[in-house]
């Protein structure tokens, strides 16, 4: 149990508990008011929550402890290769499988049609980043053209580089672009979106007027949904296809609008339409003033006040939350779409404690039951209207949960939000939860997970990261891992993807929550994510994640090009047929048959995994960066964050556990690497360089930790590790 490193004077003293000044001030000035919550029933009842549900958040993180124990001591005992029926049997036994039930049913209420009818694209951004917690929020609508333009979506060489100014070969292929996602998606009864040279609104529908002459209408009508401005000569037109919506926009003065046939200047595509505001792998809180900061983040997000001014093109900007989007139907009625995402926040799983409030032995306590009342508390002002914008119209707060181990920890978040709602005044399961499947113990019993939250469930996700990082640690005396790369094609992982959605879709989450898939991992390379992310919505996912609003906005398209609700129709249909069991490969460890790799190898194999260690870690440590863009071995930008790292050092470790490569040949590479990466970073004044400083460098030796301590780390995590240099090396 972590001691405090704040000094005494900075709490407040409770009963029982001692709670951060800088939190009592915050939730008393800026929380509690109008929230309908009183400042004295708060604090007494949040001390009778902690007695209760303390002693069980550490007899769970024991019993995970016990369950590792038990699992290294059966490989050591059966070093040969892994009998399934023998090792599922032994799983069974010590009760890391349960029995699962016959039948489960979701029956969550009052949940809103972003999660349980529609399907797109979902962001998750560090909540810590105010600019980037707003710029996510107000990615539900992006443009086509600039996402087209800005990227490689588009090749990049020859007459179509972007160059410096505007390149109207470039633009012209944009503009082509956006009119064949017209007509495939959005067709015309006859002709093309290419030669209209006018949209306005008559009779009730969409007319177009085409180059030769003639009009037209779209081919579905339902595709109209409203316009803005005069029917004659609208501002806007709205369509919509598979429950998205598409603005055409209209302006024959802008700058493309002048050169456009039909005076379009852009086409903006709902995009993101959820985002999930992190307060847990994203970011790098570590003490109480953090942790207060992600909650005022999270307040201005609620209340509509979140703001923040930035400098772009020598002009000062005020970033804030979008309002609602306004249009007439085709009857001429106004109406109103959301202008923002729908927001979940991702609270901090079970294993972490925080500085925020301590026990009367000065031990700190649990951080995600803390973040469970005070992310609610905060949550609270938008259902009762304390904003001038709505995030749930159904009057929900949905908050993700990382890293749950099977249905014991799953019944315990789901108890943890039953208090809660009592403690700040809510009706029964208002409070809905998201199921990270992204730990071992949760996939093979997924099914009896959702079922201990049936009724506040709303989503279920493939964390295939962390997942990676789990079965690594999980299996980590059972010999050596294959390369990393490999572990992509690895048994498990296929099953993994494959039985998240089907046992998502034998519990009932069709039309009531989403089943999602991961991250897109590399935010340069858009081309590649167009060509091969449609495989999520394929696979019958109704969301997955992006790593930026740009690439929301371009994953969108797929779901434009899939029906989603007709693929997971077809596959109820499969099942209805007989269910594929997964569990012998969800169980079968990606272990290396053959190693005899040649040194060369081995180096190339190191050096990946610790370039991406060190360049992820040095800012994490000294400059409080969660989540940023790491240059790999090759120089290619990839979204790093505590999911990747849990793989890059659990892998380290395995190969030193099992002798594929020795101490010393480890930190002779991370020494080569170190200077790689201070080189990567040498246009940042902020970045202290770690050659040359190997013995004092807080980065350099909390990578080092995170390998060569990394097969004792709980389930493999590196938060522990990562919290305690981070601090450190504020403390200096």
């Amino acid at each position: 149990m972590s001691k405090s490193s704040i000094t005494t004077s900075s709490y407040h003293q409770l009963d029982n508990y001692q709670v951060s000044t800088l939190l009592y001030q915050f939730i008393n000035q800026q929380v509690l008011p109008e929230s309908g919550v009183e400042q004295e029933s708060f604090w007494a009842g949040l001390e009778g929550y902690l007695n209760e549900f303390i002693p069980t958040n550490r007899a769970l993180l024991a019993k995970r402890k016990q369950l590792q124990s038990q699992i290294n001591d059966w490989h050591q005992a059966n070093p040969q290769a892994i009998e399934p029926q023998a090792y599922q049997q032994f799983l069974r036994d010590i009760n890391y499988i349960v029995d699962e039930p016959q039948h489960v049913s979701l029956d969550t209420a009052k949940v809103d049609r972003e999660l349980a009818l529609l399907a797109g694209p979902q962001l998750v951004v560090p909540v810590m980043n105010a600019r980037y917690a707003l710029n996510a929020a107000n990615a539900r609508w992006g443009s086509l053209y600039d996402a087209l333009y800005g990227t490689n979506a588009l090749e990049q060489s020859g007459d179509m580089a972007p160059g410096a100014s505007y390149n109207p070969v470039r633009g012209a292929a944009v503009i082509a672009y956006g009119r064949a996602l017209l007509d495939q998606h959005c067709p015309l009864a006859h002709g093309s979106h290419s030669d209209a040279t006018q949209y306005s609104v008559l009779h009730g529908g969409l007319s177009v007027t085409l180059k030769d002459g003639s009009k037209t209408t779209l081919e579905n009508a339902a595709c109209f949904a409203g316009y803005q401005g005069e029917a004659e000569q609208p501002s806007a037109i709205l369509l919509q296809h598979n429950g998205l919506h598409i603005e055409l926009q209209f302006d024959p003065e802008h700058q493309i609008g002048a050169q456009d046939s039909a005076a379009i200047k852009d086409i903006v595509m709902e995009s993101a339409l959820t985002t999930i505001m992190d307060c847990e792998d994203s970011i790098a809180a570590v003490d109480a003033e953090d942790k207060v900061t992600v909650y005022q983040n999270w307040l201005g997000l609620m209340r509509g006040t979140l703001c923040e001014t930035l400098t772009k093109n020598g002009r000062e900007i005020i970033r804030k939350l979008e309002a609602n989007r306004h249009y007439k139907n085709a009857q001429g009625h106004g109406f109103s779409l959301s202008g923002r995402s729908l927001m979940f926040v991702r609270n901090v799983g079970h294993l972490m404690t925080s500085d925020l409030v301590l026990d009367t032995a000065g031990n700190e306590v649990p951080e995600g039951i803390l973040d469970a009342v005070f992310t609610s508390l905060i949550a609270k002002h938008d259902l009762l209207g304390n904003s001038p914008f709505r995030n749930s119209r159904e009057g929900s707060i949905y908050i993700v949960k990382p890293k749950m181990h099977g249905p014991e920890e799953v019944a315990f978040s789901n108890n943890l939000f039953a208090a809660v709602e009592q403690l700040i005044g809510l009706s029964p399961n208002t409070i809905k939860l998201g199921i990270m499947d992204e730990e071992r113990r949760t996939s093979v019993n997924l099914k009896a997970c959702i079922a201990q939250a049936s009724q506040r469930l709303v989503f279920i996700n493939t964390g295939f990261l962390d997942r990676t990082g789990d079965e690594i640690h999980t299996s980590m005396l059972a010999g050596p891992m294959v390369p990393k790369g490999e572990i992509k094609n690895s048994t498990w992982i296929k099953a993994y993807e494959l039985n998240n959605v089907q046992v998502g879709l034998d519990c009932g989450l069709k039309g009531k929550a989403q089943i999602g898939k991961g991250m897109w991992a590399m935010p340069e390379m858009m081309a590649e994510m167009l060509e091969t992310k449609q495989a999520h919505p394929l696979s019958g996912a109704s969301t997955a994640w992006v790593p930026s609003p740009t690439a929301a906005t371009l994953h969108a398209i797929h779901y434009h090009q899939v029906n989603v609700a007709s693929i997971q129709k077809q596959l109820l249909e499969q099942l209805a047929d007989g269910q594929q069991h997964y569990l012998a490969d969800l169980l079968t460890p990606p272990l290396a048959t053959d190693t005899s790799w040649t040194e060369q190898q081995l180096i190339d194999e190191l050096d990946n995994n610790i370039q991406g260690i060190l360049g992820y870690v040095v800012r994490w440590v000294e400059q409080g960066v969660g989540c940023s863009k790491v240059p790999d071995i090759n120089g290619i930008g990839l979204m790093e964050d505590r999911a990747t790292l849990r793989i890059s050092s659990q892998h380290v470790a395995n190969w030193l556990k099992h002798g594929i490569v020795s101490e010393q040949l480890v930190k002779q590479r991370f020494e080569v690497i170190a200077a790689l990466v201070d080189q990567q970073n040498a246009g940042d004044p902020a970045y202290q360089n770690m050659a040359g400083n190997f013995d004092r460098s807080c980065a350099y030796l909390a990578a080092l930790d995170l390998v060569f301590k990394g097969a004792e780390q709980p389930s493999g995590y590196t938060e522990p590790l990562l919290h305690q240099w981070r601090r450190k090396f504020k403390a200096q």
